[in-house]
This record gives structure tokens, sequence and C-alpha cells, in this order.
């Protein structure tokens, strides 16, 4: 579970710095239903030609899952959805960037409901998520993954 803001009760806080940034990449979508999925593919090769693939499938769901929501209730008609990955020492870090202003919240769903589990399974599958402000509109959801100290095969 994030941690939030000291005196602000629900606000999440900015992840902790990065370990001095060996790798990143920056690509922006156009609100569509593909974008989900073309994210996930950038994001693949991202981390291959890194060697960073230990780790694959818990960051492919977290992307799928920010982006998801990003989609649905961050970026407006027509917006756009940034997309970064960052590679350090010890983590990676996969950024959402869109125009909304809400902040996104773990819910409670019933076990018949058919979506609301996007943020319960970032927080499960991830060491750390958050959100942070941005200057001008809109906010940058992040959820960050350990890694090994070798690079992966």
């Amino acid at each position: 579970m994030p941690s939030t803001l000291p005196g602000k009760p629900g606000t999440l806080a900015p992840a902790p710095a990065l370990g001095g940034t060996v790798e990143h990449r920056t690509r922006l979508f156009d609100r569509r239903r593909s974008t989900p999925g073309a994210a996930r593919k950038f994001i693949e090769e991202a981390l291959t030609s890194w060697g960073r693939t230990e780790r694959f499938d818990d960051v492919q769901l977290c992307t799928s899952e920010l982006v998801t929501n990003a989609i649905l209730h961050g970026a407006s008609a027509g917006g756009r959805v940034l997309v970064r990955v960052t590679l350090d020492d010890i983590q990676v870090r996969i950024e959402v960037h869109d125009s909304g202003d809400a902040t996104p919240r773990r819910r409670h769903v019933a076990d018949t409901a058919d979506s609301g589990r996007g943020l319960l399974l970032v927080s499960a599958v991830a060491e750390d998520w958050g959100v942070e402000e941005r200057q001008g509109p809109g906010k940058c959801v992040w959820a960050a993954f350990h890694h090994s100290v070798a690079p992966g095969c």
C-alpha cells in the first residue's frame, strides 16, 4: 500500500527518489481502446533491450491497469496518455501521466463486480505505487518494482 502525505489523509505521497537513473523511455499514446496493449508492447521492448525481464509479468500487469485507468478515468476525450519507464540500480518504475485531476484510490468491490480491482492488483504486485502532481494539469500514477542486481537473462 502506498504511503500518504503527513497531515493529508488520503493524499498519496510521491515516490522515493530513484537510485541514479540508468535508462528511461517515454512515449505518448492516444486515448484509444488499443492503448493498454500498445503500452505493454512499449514496456516489453524497453525491458528486453535493457536485459531486465525478471519482473516482466508484474510490470506488464501494472502497466495494463494504470494505462486502462488513465484511458477510462483520466484522459479527456481526444486526449493523450504519457507512459514512461525508468530503470535505475534498484528498481524499474512505470509512470502513467494523464490530464485528469481526480486522485485514484483503491476501492473495495463486491465479489460479483466486473471492475474496480485495478489498483488492488497494483498494490499486490508492485513494491510501491502512488500519485504525483504535475506542473500544469493532470497527474502521474506510478508503480515501482525492485529488480536483481545483475541483469536477467
